[in-house]
């Protein structure tokens, strides 16, 4: 299976290998379909699922964009953690578990800033909550990139 997706992913890399290396390309790859389909669940959640309506309960309101999205991180957070470690990633030299801590870690981290980016966005400034959701992860794409690429997936020191 990875090397059928890395094949697929590879079969597109020629027209734009002089401006883009393989690796970054690849991140792009699975992070483009990671977020992509963030933002795609993210409406169904919004729309269809919550029908726009927020969610009480018992002891907090939970407004519907940002139940939308902890209902698109339930699916994109395994997604994109196996993307990264099985396709991009895969000379990091640190074991699976310390992986996934540091991954959580960035997404949590990532998580802070789509709430308050969603919120500023939706209440502050009136945009449409799907048209804030795919603006922050604009945003947020960058700084995933260097967070992975040097904390989550690093590669250690040869000795």
């Amino acid at each position: 299976m990875r090397k059928t997706l890395l094949k697929f992913i590879d079969f597109f890399h020629p027209p734009f290998a002089r401006l883009i290396p393989l690796h970054t390309f690849r991140y792009l790859a699975s992070g483009g379909t990671t977020a992509l389909m963030g933002v795609v669940i993210y409406y169904i959640a919004y729309n269809f699922i919550l029908g726009q309506q927020d969610v009480r309960l018992p002891f907090v309101l939970v407004t519907a964009p940002i139940a939308a999205l902890i209902i698109e991180l339930c699916i994109t957070f395994p997604m994109g953690f196996l993307l990264n470690k099985y396709l991009v990633f895969t000379q990091s030299t640190l074991r699976g578990r310390q992986q996934l801590f540091r991954y959580a870690t960035v997404v949590f981290i990532n998580i802070l800033l789509n709430y308050a980016l969603i919120k500023l966005m939706v209440e502050t400034l009136h945009f449409y909550p799907t048209i804030a959701k795919f603006t922050t992860t604009c945003l947020l794409t960058i700084f995933s990139y260097f967070s992975q690429k040097h904390f989550s997936f690093r590669v250690g020191k040869k000795p």
